[in-house]
């Protein structure tokens, strides 16, 4: 038996997109190799290469991130309150990359892309919502060509046991334009306002994973009382 472990994180940048008002990610060499030598004293004896670092200023929703609840509820606990059993765990994948821009996805969509591939969502499920923006994330199309999720399709997935779920885009709902333009917002989102689940957005290469039948890994950093974490997601795929 093989085992593949695929790649679900969006790389982090200095010139990456980010969602409309969250401020870019600031990067920069804090000391070179030699700096550190110097400075550490080491150079005197003839070590003049040591190691190097890097100052890093990263907003809490920059690049492949899960939302904690706080995101939405002022009295809830950050990512730090995040159970880590809903954050492994078997995955699937649901393709709505036929659906047109901008439209919110339905319960209808979601049972009709389980029927496709012939899967009954589980308990503790981490379920994938694949759009196809995770491949044009280094363009400004990234923050328009989508759909997303609906307040009712999220509801239904969580009346069956779910508690994580991910997309490939910038957003887990609908597009800022397409919100706008239906004077709904961020309804997904503000389901968490009434029930207890989790979500990842800007995760990446969704196209590279069957449709069900792999382990998912998405452990959010421990950051305390922030509204989302940064998440190295992986698929283990064996076969």
């Amino acid at each position: 038996m093989t085992r593949k472990i695929i790649d679900l994180s969006m790389p982090v940048h200095n010139d990456m997109i980010a969602f409309p008002r969250v401020v870019r990610p600031s990067m920069a060499m804090y000391e070179t190799w030699q700096q550190f030598a110097e400075r550490i004293g080491a150079a005197r004896y003839g070590v003049n290469w040591l190691t190097a670092s890097y100052l890093i200023v990263l907003g809490d929703h920059i690049g492949t991130h899960i939302d904690s609840l706080r995101h939405l509820r002022d009295d809830a606990p950050g990512p730090e309150g995040i159970p880590l059993e809903y954050c492994y765990g078997d995955g699937v994948c649901l393709d709505f990359r036929h659906l047109p821009k901008g439209a919110g996805i339905s319960t209808n969509d979601v049972k009709e892309a389980l029927t496709k591939i012939n899967y009954t969502v589980k308990p503790l499920d981490i379920v994938l919502i694949h759009t196809g923006a995770g491949q044009i994330q280094s363009t400004e199309a990234y923050l328009t060509d989508q759909c997303g999720m609906t307040a009712e399709a999220t509801n239904w997935l969580l009346d069956q046991g779910v508690k994580v779920m991910g997309i490939d885009a910038i957003t887990f709902d609908p597009p800022v334009w397409a919100m706008f333009e239906r004077k709904q917002f961020w309804e997904a989102h503000r389901v968490m306002l009434q029930r207890e689940y989790y979500h990842l957005e800007n995760m990446t290469n969704l196209d590279q994973l069957p449709p069900h039948g792999f382990t998912l890994c998405v452990l959010p950093i421990k950051w305390v009382n922030t509204t989302a974490a940064p998440v190295r997601a992986i698929a283990i795929v064996e076969g």
